[in-house]
């Protein structure tokens, strides 16, 4: 009797480490299964992508449409129409630039006279916010005479001259167009005006003497 009790007491010893070995196989499993989980995220197919806005940069330059007008040409079948854009461009820091130019489409020609003004710039020599001495511009039948004025004055101008004025960076002038009221021409007559401006250094060079004695101070 005592044999047998020997006997099933170990096979309750062996089944008690068989379930013992099967709960650490079961937990073995387990914890692979939570380590392949935790790897699933991290393969190529998976990973997310950051998408990143940038925002389009402000250009400095800045245009101003002056005048569209319908144009017609004689040809020999007939007459061709087409659209002429007048357009100002200017950074407001001293350089302005006028283009012209024709196309089929109205769109089309003011992208091409834009691209034709940024061809064309000039530099306007700026004296605090106006324009360092009277100047007077012609263009055909019209002309534009341009005075400095004091701070405050402001833009007194009109139409093309206006738009001329403000893109090129001047704050303070007076200016009065006369002749020709065309706006291609009252725009070339201010871009000649601006053109054949001079600083005070260029002509004190031309003189030969010095900044205080051309301004007169001691």
């Amino acid at each position: 009797m005592s044999e047998e009790k020997e006997i099933q007491a170990g096979e309750v010893e062996n089944t008690e480490a068989v379930e013992e070995t099967t709960e650490t196989v079961e937990t073995v499993e387990v914890e692979e299964n939570v380590e392949v989980q935790q790897l699933k995220p991290q393969r190529k197919g998976q990973r997310r992508r950051k998408i990143e806005t940038v925002e389009p940069v402000e250009s400095e330059w800045k245009e101003q449409v002056v005048q569209i007008r319908r144009v017609t040409k004689v040809v020999k079948g007939g007459k061709k129409l087409s659209f002429r854009a007048i357009v100002i461009v200017g950074n407001k820091k001293g350089q302005v630039g006028m283009g012209v130019a024709k196309a089929a489409e109205v769109i089309v020609a003011i992208q091409k006279a834009v691209a034709d003004g940024r061809k064309n710039l000039i530099t306007v020599p700026i004296f605090k916010t106006t324009i360092p001495h009277m100047i007077t511009g012609r263009s055909g039948a019209g002309s534009v005479v341009l005075k400095p004025a004091s701070q405050g004055t402001g833009v007194i101008a009109g139409g093309a001259v206006r738009a001329v004025l403000e893109l090129s960076g001047i704050e303070n002038i007076l200016s009065k167009s006369l002749g020709s009221k065309s706006p291609l021409n009252a725009a070339n007559a201010t871009l000649n005006a601006l053109k054949s401006l001079r600083t005070f250094k260029e002509v004190a060079a031309q003189r030969g003497i010095s900044m205080n004695q051309l301004l007169g101070s001691k």
